[in-house]
């Protein structure tokens, strides 16, 4: 049984930073693809960043060269560094796995290709 364990969330100024961790357990690491998504109130959840087992990364237009994604050489935590935060980027911020299978570029970031979710961890940013 997959599990992500989402952390690192809280209130921040804007122009800040934060890290987001996501513990995963229940797998083999050999290959997979995980995500970031964000869903603030009344809005649809939203793709942010992306990587795969073989260190592919993808980000959404909103985030890239403020946010990066990166995972630790075991594949057990997936990180996600968020500079320059905006009160845009105030979000309930999810953790996504897809285990095995394939994943073509035009799907990471679209919610409905993950399998495995975390419970979220809320961002705030405030002006």
């Amino acid at each position: 049984q997959v599990q992500l364990v989402e952390s690192g969330g809280g209130s921040v100024q804007a122009g800040g930073s934060l890290r987001l961790s996501c513990a995963a357990s229940g797998y083999t690491p050999n290959s997979y693809y995980m995500a970031w998504f964000r869903q603030a109130p009344g809005k649809e959840r939203e793709g942010v960043a992306y990587i795969d087992s073989d260190g592919g990364t993808s980000y959404a237009d909103y985030v890239k060269a403020r946010f990066t994604i990166s995972h630790d050489n075991a594949g057990n935590t997936l990180y996600l560094q968020m500079n320059s935060l905006k009160p845009e980027d105030t979000a309930m911020y999810y953790c996504a796995a897809q285990i095995g299978g394939t994943m073509t570029y035009e799907w990471r970031l679209k919610a409905y290709k993950y399998n495995y979710w975390g419970q979220g961890t809320q961002v705030i940013v405030s002006s």
